[in-house]
């Protein structure tokens, strides 16, 4: 692994997504490698969001298209996924700001319109796929949500994180130290980030972060969101990373 500059004394696998495997290179250097290609658009993206946001965003230190690699410097902190919130008030303040900031930045980004019943229908495949490994008394809430009509559609969009999960927020000491993967940015309807911080974080963060948040997000659209990613989660988690299925059942209680 070469970065221009940097002399390369360690390197240590962090992990694998869906969409990206991760490094960490010295201690002090994140790289990224992109197995669909890095897009120039999402590197313009973070250069642009981090010059407005109130939280620490990762800043291209090294890109190299062609290999679908991003390098920057390493955000303080660890990533909440399988942690708990110690301080609801504080983290849902930050993110309740952050949110607002970002929803509201007029920086381009590919459109995400896919419609409810997409995610509805998917949500239903998927519940195939899980339904053995959830508890016998969580089951019927599960297929009566499935039963029903999604939400009306969103009409407005706007800036979002898109894929705002435990395991993209670090924090160190209760306090959210950065935001990181950035390759799902698109304009789309801003409940879906603020369904993810009650599908990860819980009921009592996202009370806070919507007292902090000057935006406008459909109740139900959250809810429905969250529903149909907890599954995805679960589904994740029996073929790739154990952890998504330990957190989406240790959440099924406040998401369902």
């Amino acid at each position: 692994m070469r970065i221009p500059g940097v002399e390369v004394r360690s390197v240590v696998p962090l992990g694998e997504g869906l969409d990206n495997v991760a490094y960490e290179v010295n201690g002090e250097i994140i790289v990224r490698v992109s197995k669909a290609g890095l897009r120039r658009e999402e590197v313009e993206l973070l250069v642009a969001v981090g010059q407005v946001s109130p939280l620490p965003v990762p800043v291209p230190l090294h890109v190299d298209y062609e290999a679908g690699v991003l390098a920057y410097r390493k955000l303080p902190g660890r990533p909440l996924l399988g942690g708990s919130v110690a301080d609801p008030g504080r983290v849902g303040g930050q993110l309740g700001e952050f949110l607002s900031v970002l929803h509201a930045a007029p920086i381009p980004a590919p459109r995400d319109d896919h419609p409810l019943t997409d995610w509805l229908e998917e949500a239903q495949e998927l519940y195939g796929e899980v339904a053995g490994h959830l508890p016998p008394a969580v089951r019927p809430r599960v297929e009566e949500f499935l039963a029903a009509r999604p939400p009306a559609e969103p009409q407005d969009a706007a800036l979002c994180h898109n894929d705002l999960g435990a395991e993209h927020i670090l924090t160190e000491g209760g306090t959210v130290t950065g935001i990181i993967d950035w390759s799902d940015a698109a304009r789309t309807d801003p409940a879906r980030d603020l369904a993810l911080v009650l599908r990860d974080l819980g009921p009592r963060v996202l009370e806070r972060t919507l007292a902090h948040y000057q935006g406008t997000a459909d109740a139900e659209r959250i809810v429905f969101y969250a529903r149909c990613s907890l599954l995805e989660d679960l589904a994740y988690g029996l073929g790739a990373d154990r952890r998504y299925l330990e957190a989406g059942l240790a959440h099924l209680e406040w998401v369902f």
